[in-house]
């Protein structure tokens, strides 16, 4: 992987900071699947926990530390608490991408935070609106990103056509789709369907040189019908919920069946099914659209979903996404 620094808010998460010093660790064990150097990780957060949590875990392999003093907490209100604590883990990573110590942040921290400081710390690429919150899942063995998972729930047509161009960007430039087929979620397929603002949108995507495959409803989502689904951040963020806990609900209660009735099953085959409905295994989200690379973490992540998140990071990092997001727009407006 090329070099471009990734500061990891350590001080974010529901376990931190002991869950993402040991994500940093299994993100740069050599005889993992990610393998970064730890060179390229910026541990934000409070030096002493930092320090004697590396301690406790064999020592620091090469790790850069940058003390913040402050922690936003997960409930808190993300604008009040961007004010009130200037020096937290998230401003500060936020601040080392805006200096250029850092290309990227990771974050299992408090979203709105995130999404705030990003935003007015970092600013907008050249011609996007507002940013995105992109996630992708693989069920079916064909990758399915999702924009928006909750950074705008008040969004309009003109941002929802650029998170159409963002996500085709990402799925194009990162997972390799060569065409990526954008759907719009809706409650029908008819054009006329849905609200005042999927109805306008639909009309500029139809427009756009986007491979447009019309409206998809939610039972379509895992058809393969198209590989970029668009939607508004407050929908995309109760249906990732929604996935999140029935995946999870569902699981156990089909191992419990098998438990029961003494079924057989392979472990590996357990294993598989696992991943692909556990979230830890996509480790996070990007937010799409701002000057430099963010990845969202669940506040629930182990980790191995904080060494996803990482891998995630540099993906966009040396996949170069900014830099094809600007050139895409630019082709087209």
């Amino acid at each position: 992987m090329s070099q471009g620094r990734i500061a990891l808010d350590v001080m974010g998460g529901d376990d931190a900071p002991s869950i993402n010093l040991l994500g940093a660790l299994r993100a740069c064990d050599s005889s993992g699947n990610i393998r970064l150097d730890p060179e390229r990780l910026l541990l934000v957060g409070d030096r002493g926990a930092i320090e004697s949590g590396l301690a406790e875990s064999g020592g620091n392999p090469g790790f850069e530390i940058l003390h913040s003093t402050q922690v936003i907490g997960m409930g808190e209100s993300p604008a009040t608490a961007l004010r009130a604590k200037p020096d937290s883990s998230i401003s500060r990573c936020v601040g080392a991408v805006k200096t250029g110590a850092a290309a990227a942040v990771v974050s299992m921290g408090n979203t709105g935070a995130v999404v705030g400081a990003a935003t007015l710390g970092l600013g907008t690429l050249e011609g996007i609106k507002r940013p995105g919150i992109a996630v992708t899942i693989d069920l079916t063995g064909n990758p399915l990103t999702w924009i928006d998972m909750g950074a705008n729930i008040a969004a309009k047509p003109e941002h929802l056509l650029q998170y159409a161009w963002m996500g085709s960007v990402w799925a194009r430039t990162v997972i390799g789709q060569k065409d990526p087929r954008v759907g719009l979620l809706n409650i029908g397929e008819e054009p006329s369907k849905g609200t005042d603002l999927l109805k306008a949108t639909h009309e500029l995507l139809t427009a756009s040189a986007l491979p447009f495959v019309g409206n998809v409803e939610g039972g379509d989502l895992f058809a393969g019908g198209c590989e970029v689904v668009v939607c508004d951040g407050f929908t995309g963020n109760v249906v990732l919920k929604l996935m999140e806990g029935m995946s999870t609900f569902l699981f156990g209660l089909f191992t419990k069946e098998l438990r029961a009735n003494r079924a057989e099953w392979g472990a590996e085959s357990m294993e598989r099914l696992r991943k692909k409905i556990d979230y830890a295994e996509y480790g996070g989200a990007l937010l799409l659209g701002v000057n430099g690379a963010v990845v969202i973490g669940h506040g629930k992540s182990d980790a191995g979903a904080v060494a996803n998140a990482l891998a995630v990071a540099a993906r966009s990092l040396d996949a170069d996404v900014n830099r094809h997001i600007v050139a895409g727009l630019s082709a087209v407006s």
